[in-house]
């Protein structure tokens, strides 16, 4: 007798969200990778129906209007124009608040890592019941040494003053579970936000389990995330916010109702 067993669990929605600012260079790819891959997921069951979110930041390129043809030739995209720019940490925030999927991935537009990757996060996060898939760069050497030396530094701070044991903690690939998004509040505004939930969703409870990619380093546009003021940003984000991060209490799942009359 063969014993059946249990269904895969099946995701009802995919959100992928791109925090983007002049990306006129970047956005078509990024869209088109992220509804190709998505449409896979559709074909092969894992996923039921997805949305493809651009946050354009204020964009001064053709970026905004781009984002807006690409609403009109497919109702799966979705875009939040921002009146002012409110940097990573403003984006991000937007990013999670207009997802509607049950589990959400924010990525950069330059596709740091291959999208195929999102198969092998989503089955990591299926499996292994992990509330959050953060990735890190498998070789950094793309990058540059100053930003891999900056990055390094981060990495130790963040490490030595919350606990974490992440690595690469800033790496622009969080795949999460709505559970997550609906009891992490983020209030950073600038690139401190990646450890921010990391931080605050391990002190939390939640599982966030990490995955190695090859990394593709941008080759078009101009990075802004090692220039001194982010850096200046990100470093006084986290002095300020350490203390409210230190007392986040684990989160308690409300036990599930017992229906009337039951003994």
């Amino acid at each position: 007798m063969t014993s059946a067993l249990p269904a895969p669990e099946t995701f009802k929605k995919l959100s992928i969200f791109f925090p983007m600012w002049n990306e006129e260079l970047y956005i078509h790819r990024a869209v088109g990778a992220a509804v190709e891959i998505c449409e896979q997921l559709v074909d092969s069951g894992q996923i039921a129906d997805y949305e493809i979110i651009v946050v354009d930041d204020a964009s001064t390129d053709a970026t905004p209007q781009l984002a807006d043809a690409l609403v009109e030739a497919d109702p799966h995209v979705r875009v939040v124009h921002h009146p002012h720019n409110r940097k990573l940490g403003g984006s991000i925030k937007s990013g999670f608040a207009a997802a509607t999927g049950d589990v959400v991935l924010y990525t950069d537009a330059d596709l740091p890592f291959e999208m195929l990757e999102l198969v092998r996060a989503l089955r990591v996060l299926r499996t292994y019941e992990a509330d959050i898939v953060s990735a890190y760069r498998l070789d950094r050497t793309g990058e540059g040494p100053r930003r891999a030396v900056y990055s390094f530094f981060y990495n130790g701070l963040i490490q030595a003053m919350f606990g974490t044991r992440l690595r690469d903690i800033n790496f622009a690939f969080k795949l999460c579970r709505r559970t997550v998004l609906d009891h992490v509040d983020l209030v950073s505004e600038g690139s401190f936000i990646d450890a921010e939930l990391v931080i605050r969703a391990q002190r939390s409870g939640f599982q966030i389990l990490q995955i190695g990619v090859d990394y593709f380093p941008r080759t078009r546009g101009v990075s802004t995330l090692s220039s001194w003021s982010v850096i200046r940003t990100m470093l006084g984000e986290m002095f300020r916010l350490r203390s409210d991060l230190k007392r986040v209490e684990p989160y308690r799942a409300p036990a599930p109702s017992t229906p009337a009359g039951a003994m």
